[in-house]
């Protein structure tokens, strides 16, 4: 064999072993019934928080406790418990992604992840104005134009 073609196959090698080594660290979400079939097991979930349940924290007793009731979209629900404090804004949030395993009848949570609502959602017409009197009479918006507006 030719010392090229060696050199080939150990960059094959360790190509294929770098792929592999990222097949592991891929993050897949799961559902709450999923989760639970998956007890004691690091998982994804993506859910939102059930405002139909009392939420259960207080800064001045335990500022590192937070429990609460999430919902997936199948409607499933689940108790969280998080030793943590509680993130800003949580209640507004349109979407949080909770990091952690089940734990019998709740979900341990090591980590919450909001997806706070868009503040461009309620506002679309006043940016649509704006963008409109920052084009030029081509139909084009310049840079200089937007940049100079203040949002």
């Amino acid at each position: 064999m030719k010392k090229t073609h060696i050199v080939m196959l150990v960059l094959i090698v360790a190509a294929i072993t770098v792929l592999i080594s990222f097949t592991g660290n891929l993050t897949t979400y799961e559902t709450i019934a999923s989760a639970k079939q998956k007890d004691g097991k690091f998982v994804n979930l993506i859910a939102k928080l059930d405002k139909t349940q009392p939420m259960e924290y207080d800064a001045v007793k335990d500022p590192n406790y937070l429990a609460f009731v999430a919902e997936d979209t199948l409607g499933n629900k689940v108790r969280v418990v998080y030793h943590n404090t509680k993130p800003a804004d949580m209640e507004k949030s349109e979407r949080i992604v909770l990091k952690g395993k089940m734990n019998g009848d709740h979900f341990e949570c090591k980590d919450i992840l909001l997806k706070c609502p868009s503040k461009y959602k309620d506002d679309a017409s006043a940016s649509s104005k704006a963008i409109q009197s920052a084009s030029t009479s081509d139909g084009f918006v310049s840079a200089d134009s937007l940049a100079a507006k203040k949002y």
